[in-house]
């Protein structure tokens, strides 16, 4: 055996690694269930169809419904990540923020999911509980980082508060989710946040 292969990681394997493999496609198609029929129509019955199994297999791979559905939004948050560099310049990272409520236009039923479901994580025995909080301190964490950096080239206006800042687009962020369910023609969430955006910043976006 070279040093090479007694140095690479083995992946997993055996029953376990068939589970992951399994509860990763479960994900997938509840994503897909979701973003095409809505959190209200879409059920665990389509998406176990999806997956060739029964709704009482599908749960066996999660606590309960809730946590299915925790597990689903922290998938979609994976390919969120996907689309936001938060690595790089500040100004790209907030860019790249605006593209991502763009395709969250195109997920009503997603969007809806995680609205709702937010809300009744707010009780702290709710299985989704330390999920959402969790996702807002890692999200207020990045977007704080972003007007930090922004903040240190010039790029945001005397007395804005980076911290401050990032509290305000996340809740401006999902108040406008909420809005555009209730009456999508009425609301522009791509525009508004851009307008926000605008405001604190030096030069527009």
């Amino acid at each position: 055996m070279t040093i090479d292969e007694t140095a690479r990681p083995r992946g997993k394997r055996g029953p376990y690694a068939k589970s992951e493999e399994k509860r990763g496609l479960i994900l997938e198609a509840a994503l897909e269930v979701f973003a095409q029929s809505g959190y209200r129509a879409g059920s665990l019955r389509d998406v176990a169809l999806k997956v060739g199994m029964s709704e009482a297999g599908l749960l066996h791979h999660f606590q309960n419904k809730s946590a299915l559905l925790a597990a689903v939004l922290e998938r979609r948050d994976d390919h969120a990540r996907d689309m936001i560099d938060f690595s790089g310049p500040g100004r790209q990272t907030l860019t790249d923020l605006i593209e991502l409520v763009r395709y969250n236009s195109t997920i009503p039923g997603v969007v809806e999911l995680y609205c709702t479901l937010s809300a009744e994580a707010t009780s702290p025995d709710h299985p989704a509980h330390a999920f959402f909080v969790n996702r807002y301190q890692d999200t207020t964490s990045s977007i704080t980082a972003a007007f930090t950096d922004m903040e240190r080239h010039g790029q945001l206006r005397p007395g804005i508060n980076p911290a401050a800042a990032s509290r305000a687009l996340i809740a401006l962020m999902d108040g406008l989710q909420v809005q555009w369910l209730l009456n999508r023609d009425s609301v522009d969430m791509v525009e508004d946040i851009r307008g926000f955006l605008s405001a604190v910043a030096t030069e527009p976006f």
